[in-house]
């Protein structure tokens, strides 16, 4: 299988904090990836070098063969990406927000009409495809900012907590549209969440980092096995501690890191 990810040695430092210390791994082609760890544990600051917000201090990142540093412009075609935060204009439509967001891409209107519709129709919002975003409910609007990262037709989609805040109806019908699109079309996935029963539940690779280090690299049962224990919760704990964590960037940072991306 080929790497559609590669981290060696990755450093992270803002002044005196190191926020990512010497981090490596790899994620496999058509993985479907979680990147587990507590609030500061520098997993926000990884996920903002890999899709070009950040630039590292040192270390190498390579993207689908595309060397991150060197290849920015290449790098940012090859990823989907849904942050955390919702970052959709509420006074659009459901059309106009995937509309405005494929034109920032480059897609041509004659490639992107017909691909808008396509995905409105995935995530089963057709018929609210004219509808404001502010009428949506939050299973909605992350439906809708899953079909606009999947307008230019990634190589590889980061979702940061793509499920955070939803009912569990709502949350198993999302995985079922991201599992069902690995599976279709051998995109990647590569998520971070707090439900670690999700986690253990469709990802096939799990990283834990924290206090900038990868603490441990494996399948659910490889981490369970290795700390002993019965879930894949109790072994995140194992390894990470039990102490309250203080967040590692604020929602307003997220949602000016997504507009930052668009421009550039």
């Amino acid at each position: 299988m080929a790497e559609m990810v590669e981290v060696a040695n990755l450093v992270k430092k803002f002044k005196e904090l190191v926020a990512v210390d010497g981090v490596s791994f790899t994620v496999g082609e058509g993985e479907v990836f979680a990147f587990l760890g507590p609030n500061g544990a520098g997993k926000s600051t990884t996920i903002k070098m890999l899709t070009t917000l950040l630039s590292p201090t040192s270390g190498s990142i390579k993207i689908d063969g595309f060397e991150v540093a060197d290849h920015q412009d290449e790098v940012r075609k090859k990823f989907g990406i849904v942050f955390q935060d919702p970052s959709l204009d509420d006074e659009l439509t459901a059309f106009e927000n995937l509309e405005f967001h494929a034109e920032i891409y480059g897609v041509a209107r004659e490639v992107y009409r017909p691909r808008i519709e396509e995905l409105l129709k995935f995530v089963e919002l057709t018929e609210r495809r004219d509808d404001q975003v502010k009428t949506f409910s939050g299973g909605m609007k992350r439906r809708l900012e899953i079909a606009r990262g999947l307008l230019h037709h990634p190589r590889i989609f980061f979702l940061d907590e793509p499920t955070q805040g939803l009912d569990p109806q709502t949350r198993n019908r999302l995985w079922e549209y991201i599992l069902d699109l690995n599976k279709k079309e051998g995109i990647t996935i590569f998520f971070t969440t707090h439900y670690m029963e999700e986690a253990e539940k469709v990802a096939r690779q799990v990283a834990v980092i924290d206090r900038g280090k990868i603490a441990a690299h494996g399948t659910a049962e490889e981490l369970k096995k290795l700390t002993e224990k019965d879930s894949l919760e109790e072994a995140f704990l194992q390894l990470t501690g039990k102490s309250i964590r203080d967040e590692e960037v604020s929602g307003a940072d997220r949602m000016r890191q997504h507009h930052a991306l668009w421009r550039r």
